[in-house]
């Protein structure tokens, strides 16, 4: 959980002065969604970053039913 805080403090809140809490909150929630959890190795994907599953499941061709 530090490395997460770590990262947090280095990524959002050190980039810039925020003018309001509401600035703050976009910023955190943006830095999360869009990079964080793209990035961030998965135990229910195998381990993989939810980019690296994206990738294999695009070039899995169907299955034939």
């Amino acid at each position: 959980m530090e490395s997460f805080f770590a990262l947090l403090q280095k990524n959002v809140l050190d980039r810039r002065d925020w003018d309001t809490q509401d600035e703050l909150r976009a910023g955190i929630i943006t830095w999360i969604e869009r990079t964080y959890h793209r990035r961030r190795r998965q135990v229910r994907l195998g381990r993989l970053t939810p980019v690296e599953y994206e990738l294999i499941m695009d070039h899995t061709p169907a299955d034939p039913a």
